[in-house]
Order: structure tokens, then C-alpha cells, then sequence
């Protein structure tokens, strides 16, 4: 695909858009996202190899750091700190999640394999996913600084949080770790609402990988929808079996309740905004839920290393814009969001600040795309879309209801 370059915004510019945007609406300044964050998490050291191999072949000068390393989440911090989204940012510490929180989603001898891994210095538990020292620990706040934000809604302190988390989590599965995730932050999370009286959680996964370990905590629960708009790129191995196509619907009373949009390669702004308004809109009008989950990765990206959707900044503001509007109509506006993916250093903090952007749902941009325009021909995208729109309205249960 061709590419167009835009020149980068200078400062004054950005601030000259945060200004007129700050005082145009009385209304934006209202709302803020409560930002959950903890230098600990900078600690996971996932070293450097072939991409995240975390091999070196000996006849290479110079190496990858792994994709999931600390400078993508300075980065995310820094341009809610520092860009023209900062006067919209109320900023929390987060903290460590105690083992029968943990439990709340995981399996007790899975955590007591990840706390014998760290006692030993640390394990490849599978491929690119390198427990090190310090890791365990990283993977502790994030599980626990995700439950602060949720708690931050439950109590009543807020209507948007956001998890700015790492290690990610969406892969983490019941059992098993997959994917650079150890401990399914957002799994947990849902728990805690569940616990706290929240009866039907909507989860949205528009990470460009299948939100597998998610899915697979709630498979037959009937009061967790996951919706999972993806890559499709089948299953990759022993950690990860599922596949993410549209017949893992989810098992007894959770049947239908695990819905999976795999798009194809390239799809880009106009085929996500078609899937999200015709697949999860609807979805959500059927189910209504009391809270919504967005998982968020920025590896849906025009530029990601690990992706190739093709999502812009307008894209990923688009999707924001979506569900805060859905939150609004049937959770009394209450969206928790929690980070995952997003592997290109720069482009991954711009798109984070888009769709912040668009959960707040400011009438104007606050930041230019500074690299991302790209022609579309959706078409197919649109096709797929629509053959998967007709195979729910033929097998999930929920959706035919009327």
C-alpha cells in the first residue's frame, strides 16, 4: 500500500489545538479518564533476539529488543502526561494484585508454576514470553493496578478508567501463559466486578490477536459477552489452540456468548467502523450489559510490527467514540479500558491518544496523524463482515431473540 507523509505538528500547534479545545466546551472539561500507572511495571526485561526469538545468531551486529519492551509503555505514558490530552487526565497509582485475587481467574497451580519460575531466575514459559527476573513483579502490578481502576468505578469515583498495564494480558489463559501475557489483567478485573454485583460485562478485544485467554476464562459464562475483533490468523501453537474463527462460540451455558470477528489482512478504518456497527453494536443492543470492557492493543496499526490491520489514529478514534456511546446508552457511561498490544514505539502512543480521543468523544481531533493515510478498498473487508453477521443470526441464540 502507498503511504503519505504529513509533517509532524510542532508543539505550539498542539497546544494552540489543547487550548481552543479546553475552553470551546464546558461539557469536554467535565469529563476525565482516571489513568491507573506504576513504574514497576518498567521492570519486565524481555531482552533482545530476532524479533522476540530472543535468539541471537551470532552474525548479527544489531538486535531487536523484543516488541514488548518498556519503551513502548513510556512512551503511552508520556503522551497522556505531555500531549494535548493531558488537561483530560486524572493520574492514580497502581499496585500489586494478592494472590487470591489472582485466583479469581487463575488456577492456583498455574500461579504456583509462575512463582517457581521466578524463584529460579526465570523461564521461557512459551515461545517469545520470557518470564525474567523482575517480570513476576511487573506482572503482579498490572493484575493489581487493573483492579484499582475497576475498583475506581465500582466505588463510584469514576465513569472512565483506563489499566495502563504491562505485561499484557488478554492471552493469559486460565492456565496457561501464551502470547508475552502471564496473568490476564482484564480476566481478573471482570471477576472483581462480577463479585461486586455487576451482573453482565460486555468485553471488547480489538487487539489485532485473538483475545483467547479472555475467552477462554468466561467460555461458559453467560454473563461475560467477549467480542473479539481480530487479525485472522488461526491458532500458533501448544499456548495457543484456539483459533479465533467464528465457530469458538463458547460452551453449556455460555454458548454464544464468545463471539469472534476475524478480519482479514489490510482491513483498515472503514472495514473496522463497518464491523463495529454492524457486528458489535448489535451485540450489545442484545445483551445490555451494566459495564463494557474495551481491551485495547494499538497492534491493529498501520505501522505495527506484529499486525497488519491497517487502523489510523481516525480509525482507532472512531472505535472510542463507538464505545463510549454504547457505554453510555446501557452501562450509565462506565468503561473500563485495559492495555494489551501495541508494538511500534511512536505510532502506538498516537493511536492510544486517538482513541482516548474518541472515548471522551471531543468534537474535534486534538492531535494530527502524523504518518497514516492510507487509500482503502474495504470491500472485502465489508463481505466478511456480512457473512458473519449471517452466520450469528443462524447459530447464537441471543442474537435471534427478538
Amino acid at each position: 500500500m502507498n503511504r503519505f507523509h504529513r509533517t509532524l505538528p510542532q508543539n505550539p500547534t498542539m497546544a494552540s489545538k489543547a487550548e481552543s479545545s479546553s475552553t470551546s466546551s464546558s461539557s469536554q472539561r467535565r469529563d476525565m479518564i482516571h489513568v491507573f500507572w506504576h513504574e514497576g511495571m518498567l521492570a519486565h526485561n524481555t531482552g533482545t533476539g530476532v524479533f522476540d526469538s530472543g535468539i541471537d545468531p551470532g552474525f548479527l551486529d544489531v538486535l531487536d529488543k523484543h516488541p514488548e519492551n518498556a519503551d513502548r509503555v513510556r512512551n503511552l505514558v508520556s503522551i497522556l502526561r505531555k500531549g494535548p490530552i493531558s488537561p483530560f487526565i486524572s493520574w492514580h497509582s497502581g499496585r500489586s494484585a494478592t494472590l487470591s485475587e489472582l485466583q479469581l481467574f487463575h488456577t492456583a497451580e498455574y500461579i504456583e508454576e509462575l512463582e517457581k519460575a521466578n524463584e529460579a531466575g526465570g523461564k521461557e514459559l512459551c515461545a517469545g514470553t520470557f518470564l525474567n527476573p523482575g517480570s513476576w513483579d511487573a506482572a503482579l502490578i498490572a493484575a493489581g493496578t487493573t483492579i484499582s481502576a475497576i475498583k475506581q468505578i465500582l466505588d463510584g469515583h469514576a465513569k472512565l478508567a483506563y489499566a495502563l498495564v504491562r505485561p499484557p494480558g488478554h492471552h493469559a489463559q486460565p492456565s496457561q501463559a501464551d502470547g508475552y501475557c502471564f496473568l490476564n489483567n482484564a480476566g481478573v478485573a471482570i471477576q472483581v466486578a462480577r463479585n461486586s454485583g455487576c451482573q453482565k460485562v460486555a468485553v471488547i478485544d480489538i487487539d489485532v490477536h485473538y483475545g483467547n485467554g479472555t475467552a477462554q476464562g468466561f467460555y461458559s459464562c453467560s454473563e461475560v459477552l467477549t467480542i473479539s475483533v481480530h487479525m485472522n490468523h488461526g491458532s500458533w501453537g501448544k499456548s495457543h489452540p484456539q483459533s479465533g474463527t467464528v465457530d469458538e462460540l463458547g460452551e453449556g451455558d455460555g454458548f454464544g456468548y464468545n463471539l469472534n470477528v476475524p478480519l482479514p489482512n489490510g482491513t483498515g478504518d472503514e472495514g473496522y467502523a463497518y464491523a463495529m456497527d454492524q457486528l458489535v453494536v448489535p451485540a450489545l443492543h442484545k445483551f445490555n450489559p451494566s459495564l463494557i470492557v474495551l481491551v485495547l492493543g494499538q497492534d491493529s496499526s498501520a505501522f505495527d510490527p506484529n499486525g497488519r490491520q491497517c487502523l489510523t489514529m481516525e480509525g482507532y478514534r472512531s472505535i472510542g467514540r463507538n464505545i463510549r456511546r454504547l457505554a453510555n446508552k446501557f452501562a450509565d457511561g462506565k468503561v473500563l479500558i485495559v492495555q494489551e498490544g501495541g508494538y511500534h514505539v511512536t505510532y502506538s502512543a498516537y493511536c492510544l491518544h486517538a482513541t482516548l480521543e474518541g472515548v471522551l468523544d471531543l468534537e474535534d481531533a486534538l492531535l494530527d496523524d502524523p504518518v497514516a493515510y492510507y487509500p482503502e478498498d474495504s470491500a472485502y473487508s465489508m463481505k466478511v463482515v456480512d457473512a458473519i453477521q449471517r452466520y450469528w443470526k443462524d447459530n447464537v441464540p441471543f442474537m435471534k431473540e427478538s
